[in-house]
């Protein structure tokens, strides 16, 4: 009679991983659960009952604090949720639009292990690395080096235990997002969805391949764009945890008087380069803040940290753009439509009136001539009114909304006049006629009170 095989018993690592991820939940659930009492605390000792703004600003700070003391992939998390003004209210955009990755370098001789396990010893004897970082974040820092031929490179090298702890937090994430999302009135907000939209995007910034891709994509199509690039890169140095690019100098894109550049030049051009990628290329860098764009002594500027970036669909890009000319055209029927019509989940309990507040909204600006127009005003405030309709924005509108947003942000500091909807004029009557047809919208608006159809948009 044949033994049996013993059954094999759960592999050793399994339990340690099952006790590791139940400790950094509570970690982070004991952090969560400090912002309530912090911000109770914090209304007990005000003299004079702070108003709603002063409130909201109060959480933000609060959210912010958390946030960066739970590490890496929490920081991230604060930083994307910071450029969501469809998901969170002004108050809290600000604390959270300025969280940084405030994180201490990694040890030299960690980097060195790292690109030894990446790099041949041939290439790495090619390059004498300088030790103390220029530049250290969450996932990764960049290091100096010159190569043997007389070369100045910077290499971006990936913290070697990043992975696992950004592993490791979404697994939380994607379990406490399952729990939530049990919740009717949260349900709207498809955490669980949004949970795996910012896991792909964090994994795929720890394949640098990818953002080698991005940078060359990029390149491509800046070609014809005068004094406007990315680094280039060594090919044959870049791998999935190391990146090396040619050492870019320069100052920050809001000094331009270290290198002696006319401000309205350099607004005007920068705000050209994101319209392009919005409207021609449908290919935007999703991480512009001042400090990855950097200008040189002759004027040319260049675009850093290609690794986060949002491509749109083609067949988005024809309700993009028609949401864009439903403002233009003042039409504030159309633009409820089609904000309902392509949005992943709604919840309108009044569709009359969330289309009233809707035009209500934008009418405040059809009086105003078109330069007076700021388009970070008319975006914040139209995702407000969709947010109190449970109206959700297709993520990657959002996404390109706030490329718009940085790109007027970035100009008004430089040249206080520069007139966005102005620049963007010939981009959308060009895209008007070269997008193509565009996917049908999810839903349809309710009958009108007395059973008669809406119509088409602008119909």
């Amino acid at each position: 009679m044949a033994v049996p095989s013993p059954r094999p018993g759960p592999p050793p690592a399994r339990p340690a991983r099952g006790l590791t991820l139940s400790l950094r939940a509570a970690r982070i659930g004991l952090a969560f659960a400090w912002i309530p009492i912090a911000y109770l605390g914090w209304l007990l000792v005000q003299r004079d009952p702070p108003g709603p703004a002063a409130r909201q600003t109060r959480l933000g700070v609060l959210l912010a604090e958390t946030l960066e003391s739970l590490g890496a992939t929490f920081v991230k998390l604060g930083q994307i949720l910071g450029s969501r003004p469809d998901l969170l209210p002004a108050g809290l955009l600000g604390p959270l639009a300025r969280l940084q990755d405030r994180v201490a370098p990694v040890p030299y001789e960690d980097i060195e292990r790292v690109i030894a396990a990446e790099w041949d010893p041939g290439q790495r004897a090619a390059l004498t690395l300088e030790r103390a970082p220029i530049a250290a974040a969450s996932v990764a820092q960049v290091h100096a080096a010159t190569h043997h031929d007389g070369r100045r490179l910077a290499i971006k090298v990936q913290r070697p235990r990043a992975r696992e702890q950004i592993e490791r937090d979404l697994a939380v994430m994607r379990a406490v997002g399952r729990v939530l999302d049990l919740v009717p009135d949260v349900h709207l907000l498809s955490i669980p969805g949004a949970i795996e939209r910012f896991g792909a995007a964090l994994e795929g910034q720890l394949d640098f391949r990818i953002e080698a891709d991005n940078n060359r994509r990029f390149a491509a199509n800046f070609a014809r764009m005068k004094k406007l690039r990315v680094p280039t890169l060594l090919p044959e140095l870049c791998t999935e945890r190391v990146l090396a690019m040619e050492f870019v100098e320069g100052v920050k894109a809001t000094e331009p008087e270290k290198v002696r550049g006319d401000r309205r030049d350099i607004a005007e051009r920068g705000g050209r380069a994101i319209l392009k990628m919005v409207f021609e290329d449908g290919f935007v860098h999703a991480d512009l803040h001042p400090g990855n764009i950097l200008l040189s002594a002759d004027g040319t500027m260049t675009f850093l940290d290609t690794g986060l970036v949002a491509e749109m669909p083609p067949d988005l890009v024809r309700p993009w753009v028609d949401t864009f000319s439903s403002l233009a055209k003042r039409d504030g029927a159309w633009s409820a439509q089609l904000f309902y019509g392509f949005a992943p989940s709604v919840a309108v309990q009044d569709y009359d009136a969330y289309e009233r507040d809707v035009t209500n909204y934008l009418a405040q600006y059809w009086e105003m001539r078109l330069g007076e127009v700021e388009v970070s005003r008319v975006v914040t405030g139209m995702m407000e009114v969709l947010r109190e309709h449970r109206v959700q924005v297709e993520p990657v509108f959002t996404v390109v909304n706030v490329a718009l947003l940085v790109a007027e942000g970035l100009g008004k500091q430089l040249d206080p006049e520069i007139d966005l909807v102005m620049l963007a004029v010939p981009y959308l009557l060009s895209a008007q006629l070269t997008a193509p047809p565009g996917r049908p919208p999810l839903r349809s608006p309710p009958n009108r009170a007395d059973g008669t159809p809406r119509g088409t948009p602008n119909g």
